[in-house]
C-alpha cells in the first residue's frame, strides 16, 4: 500500500495530514488536535473503560477486562535500585494516592497475563525525514523486528512522518501489509514530529485497554502546526505510555540537549522511558529493552473517592509496599467535567 493512500481493507485505517500551516491537511490536523484537547479537559481519556470489581475486596489477577467508564486506569513499571524489572508483584504490593488520599485498587493485571490482561494497542512513530537517509534501511529492519515480537497487540498503528504525516492501523492478520508499508518508506523532507504524535493520540483516544507508543526520531520538530506545550497537554490527558528513542548524536551539542529534554519530558509525563542510543546499530538492543518493559508493566484501576465532575487535574502517585522498589507511572489525569 502506498504511503498516504486511502484503505478499503477491513480492520485497516489510513489517514494523511500535510504538516504545514498553509495547507488544508494541516488545518484539519490542527482542528482535530484542538478538538481533542478540548475534549480532554471535559472527559479525559485517562478515565476509560475497565472492569470494576466488587468494592468489598481487592481485584484478582484473573479478572476480565470490561467496560466501566468511571474506573481510573494506571500503567505502572516497577524496578529495583539497579534498574532491574520487578515482575512478580501482586495487588497487595501496591498503593495508589490521588491528591494525597489513598484509593482502593479495583482492578489489577500484569503484562504477562495473556487473555486476562487488558487488550494492548501499539503505536509506532517513525521519522522518515531527510536526515534519516543514511540509516533508513537499518531503521526499517529494526522496526519490523520490534513489531514482530509483540504479537499479542490487538492492532498496530504506524505513523511515518517527514514534511507530511501518514497514519495506518493494522490488525495482526495484516502484518504482511504493515511490513510492506514500513519497507516502502523513503527519507525526505522536514520533521513534523508533534503533528505525528497528535494525530496518533487523536485516534487512540477511542481505544480501550493498554496503549503503548514508541517514537523513533533523529532530531527535533521543524514543521508541525501543533506547539510543544499543546502536545504536552494532550499527552498528560491521554492514557498512552510513551517510549521515545532519540538518535541525536549527529546534532550540535546545544541542540541535542534541548531535544533530549523534550523527548525525556514526553516519557516522564506518561510513565514511559526515553532512550538515547549513540549508534543506530544499538536499535535492536533498545527495542529489546522496550519490549521487556511492556511485558513487565502492571495495570491498576481504581474508583476515585473524589466524585466531583470539575474537569480539574488530579495528581496520582503509585507506590509499592516494598522499600527496595521504585515505580514509574503517569502523574495524574483530568477529571470528567460536568456538561
Amino acid at each position: 500500500m502506498a504511503p498516504g493512500s486511502q484503505s478499503t481493507q477491513s480492520g485497516q485505517s489510513t489517514q494523511r495530514a500535510q504538516s504545514t500551516h498553509s495547507t488544508q491537511g494541516s488545518r484539519r490536523l490542527a482542528g482535530n488536535t484542538a478538538l481533542m484537547f478540548a475534549c480532554a479537559l471535559t472527559a479525559s481519556a485517562f478515565v476509560f473503560s475497565a472492569f470494576s470489581a466488587p468494592s468489598a475486596a481487592p481485584a484478582r489477577a484473573t479478572q476480565e477486562f470490561r467496560s466501566r467508564v468511571d474506573l481510573v486506569n494506571v500503567g505502572v513499571t516497577v524496578t529495583d535500585r539497579k534498574g532491574n524489572l520487578a515482575t512478580d508483584l501482586t495487588v497487595a504490593d501496591f498503593e495508589i494516592l490521588e491528591d494525597g488520599k489513598k484509593q482502593t485498587i479495583q482492578y489489577f493485571a500484569s503484562g504477562e497475563q495473556g487473555e486476562s490482561a487488558p487488550p494492548m494497542h501499539l503505536g509506532l512513530m517513525l521519522d522518515v525525514s531527510g536526515s534519516m537517509d543514511e540509516d533508513i534501511g537499518f531503521t526499517r529492519t529494526a522496526a519490523v523486528k520490534f513489531l514482530n515480537t509483540l504479537i499479542d497487540a490487538v492492532d498496530i498503528t504506524v505513523v511515518d512522518f517527514d514534511t507530511e504525516v501518514r497514519l495506518a492501523r493494522y490488525s495482526q492478520n495484516e502484518f504482511a501489509r504493515l511490513v510492506e508499508r514500513i519497507r516502502r518508506t523513503r527519507a525526505t523532507g522536514m520533521t513534523a514530529l508533534y503533528d505525528a504524535i497528535g494525530l496518533y493520540l487523536d485516534g487512540a483516544s477511542g481505544q480501550d485497554g493498554r496503549k503503548i507508543m514508541l517514537i523513533y526520531t533523529d532530531g527535533g520538530d521543524t514543521r508541525s502546526a501543533i506547539q510543544l506545550h499543546e502536545l504536552m497537554d494532550l499527552l498528560k490527558a491521554s492514557d498512552v505510555t510513551v517510549y521515545p528513542i532519540g538518535a541525536l548524536e549527529h546534532q550540535l551539542s546545544s541542540v541535542r540537549s534541548q531535544q533530549r529534554m523534550v523527548l525525556q519530558s514526553m516519557a516522564d509525563a506518561t510513565g514511559g522511558q526515553a532512550f538515547f542510543p549513540t549508534d543506530v546499530k544499538q536499535l535492536d538492543e533498545v527495542y529489546g529493552k522496550v519490549v521487556a518493559q511492556i511485558r513487565a508493566q502492571y495495570t491498576l484501576g481504581y474508583l476515585s473517592t473524589n466524585d466531583k465532575m470539575d474537569g480539574r487535574w488530579r495528581k496520582v502517585e503509585v507506590k509499592t509496599t516494598r522499600k527496595d522498589l521504585r515505580t514509574r507511572a503517569r502523574r495524574g489525569y483530568y477529571a470528567v467535567k460536568r456538561p
